[in-house]
C-alpha cells in the first residue's frame, strides 16, 4: 500500500513537468449546491487532464535500460495522452493501444505527443490485453493506467496540491474509473488532514468499484458522457487502499453528470468532461448530504468533444425550463404564424426553431400541427410564453 511519503516524492518528482492547476473557491457552485464549494482546475493541465501526474512520476522511476525498453499503454483518452506526452518529454519510445471506436480526435492528439497508436479491439479489455501482448513481444514495459503504486502516488498529488492551497476542506469529492486517482488522493488526504470525509464518485452505469466494495457481482455498461470513468474492471491495489481511506462510493445518475457539466460551463466558466465533473455531480444529486460543508471537487478533464458539450447544454436548458419544446394545434389560416410569433416576441421570448406541417399530421385538411422551440430567461419566463400561447391555442409541452 502507498504512503502518504510515496505521494510526497511523486510531488518533487514531477515538479516543473506537471502544472500545479489552481486551486479557487467558486461562489456561484457554492450558491447552487448549498455548500462551499473548492474546484482543483486541473483540467488546465497540457493534455487536458490529470492523468500527466501519474504518468510523469511512473516514466520518471524507469531505469535507463527499461528507457531503451520503450513503453506500451493501453487507453481510451487520457492516459494515451499523458504517457505519450511524458514519454517524448523524456525521449522514450511509447506504443499506446486504443479501442477501434476511439475517437478520431482522441487518436490524432495522441500521435501529436509523438506516440505510435495502434487501434485493436472493440472494448478496452481487449486492447489492454494486446498492450499486454505486445509488452511481451517486445520488451516494452507496460505503463497501466490505475493498478500500479507510482500511477497512485502521481495521481495523489493532486489532493497533496490542493489541501496546500485550501486546507481547511470537510469533504473530498474523487471521480472514480479503475480507482487510482481516488487511491492515491484519499492517502494525501487522510494524512494532511485526518477526519476529511473521501468518497469516490462513480456513474450509475458504470459502479464498479461500488459492486466491488459491497462485493457482489460487477455488473456495469451502457452510454454515458462520463466514458473517463466508464470501467468494467478496477485495480486490486487502489482497492485496498479505498476499503482503508474512503468512506464510500456515491453513484449518481447520468443526468446529474449532464447537469454538473451544464452548471460548470455556466455558473464557473470551466469545461467539463463528463467524468471531470463527477464530483460536482454528487453534489447535485444528493445536497443533503454536504449542505453547509466546505467541499473540495476536483475538476479531473476537460477533453469533451464540442457537439457533446453543446447537446448537453441544450438538455440542461430543457431540463430547467429556459427552452420550451411546444406543439400546438392550429387552424390552417393566414396570420396564425404571425399570431404565434408575436404573442412569443412580446414577451421576450426567443423562437429558435420551427416545424409547421399541415399535409400528414392533422385529421382536418383546415388545420396544422406546429412545433416551435423558445427559449426562455428562466422557467418563470417559459411558463409565462406558454400561457399566452394557450389563451388561443391547443398546446402541449414536450
Amino acid at each position: 500500500m502507498i504512503s502518504f511519503a510515496d505521494v510526497e516524492a511523486a510531488a518533487g518528482r514531477i515538479a516543473g513537468r506537471v502544472l500545479r492547476t489552481p486551486t479557487l473557491p467558486s461562489q456561484s457552485l457554492s450558491k447552487a449546491t448549498g455548500c462551499d464549494v473548492t474546484l482543483k482546475l486541473d483540467h488546465l493541465q497540457a493534455t487536458g487532464a490529470f492523468k500527466e501526474r501519474g504518468a510523469a512520476n511512473r516514466l520518471a522511476l524507469l531505469s535507463a535500460e527499461e528507457r531503451a525498453r520503450g513503453v506500451v499503454a493501453m487507453s481510451a483518452g487520457n492516459h494515451a495522452q499523458a504517457v505519450a506526452r511524458h514519454a517524448s518529454l523524456l525521449g522514450i519510445k511509447a506504443t499506446i493501444v486504443m479501442p477501434k471506436f476511439t475517437p478520431t480526435t482522441k487518436v490524432t492528439r495522441t500521435r501529436g505527443w509523438g506516440a505510435d497508436v495502434v487501434l485493436h479491439g472493440e472494448q478496452l479489455i481487449e486492447a489492454a490485453n494486446h498492450a499486454m501482448a505486445l509488452s511481451r513481444e517486445h520488451g516494452m514495459v507496460f505503463i497501466h493506467p490505475y493498478d500500479d503504486p507510482a500511477i497512485m502516488a502521481g495521481q495523489g498529488t493532486l489532493a497533496l496540491e490542493m489541501l496546500q492551497d485550501a486546507p481547511e476542506q470537510d469533504v473530498l469529492l474523487i471521480p472514480v474509473g479503475g480507482g487510482g486517482l481516488v487511491a492515491g488522493c484519499a492517502v494525501a488526504a487522510a494524512a494532511m488532514r485526518p477526519g476529511i470525509e473521501i468518497y469516490g464518485v462513480e456513474v450509475a452505469a458504470y459502479p464498479a468499484m461500488k459492486q466491488r466494495l459491497d462485493n457482489v457481482p460487477v455488473r456495469v455498461g451502457g452510454p454515458t458522457i462520463a466514458e473517463g470513468i466508464a470501467v468494467q474492471e478496477v485495480g486490486e491495489q487502489p482497492l485496498e487502499v479505498i476499503r482503508k481511506y474512503v468512506r464510500d462510493i456515491i453513484v449518481v445518475p447520468e443526468y446529474a453528470i449532464e447537469e454538473a457539466v451544464g452548471l460548470l460551463a455556466e455558473g464557473a466558466k470551466v469545461v467539463a468532461e463528463g467524468a471531470g465533473a463527477a464530483g460536482l455531480a454528487a453534489l447535485l444529486a444528493f445536497p443533503k448530504m454536504f449542505a453547509g460543508k466546505r467541499v473540495a471537487v476536483p475538476v479531473t478533464g476537460g477533453n469533451i468533444d464540442a457537439r457533446i458539450l453543446s447537446m448537453v447544454l441544450q438538455r440542461n436548458m430543457l431540463r430547467d425550463g429556459r427552452m420550451l419544446r411546444l406543439h400546438l394545434d392550429i387552424p390552417d389560416r393566414p396570420g396564425v404564424l404571425a399570431d404565434i410569433s408575436r404573442r412569443i416576441g412580446d414577451l421576450g421570448g426567443n423562437i429558435i426553431e420551427v416545424l409547421h406541417q399541415r399535409l400528414f399530421a392533422s385529421e382536418s385538411v383546415k388545420a396544422a400541427e406546429l412545433e416551435v422551440m423558445v427559449e426562455a430567461r428562466d422557467a418563470a419566463h417559459a411558463n409565462e410564453v406558454l400561457a399566452s400561447l394557450e389563451e388561443v391555442y391547443v398546446v402541449r409541452r414536450v
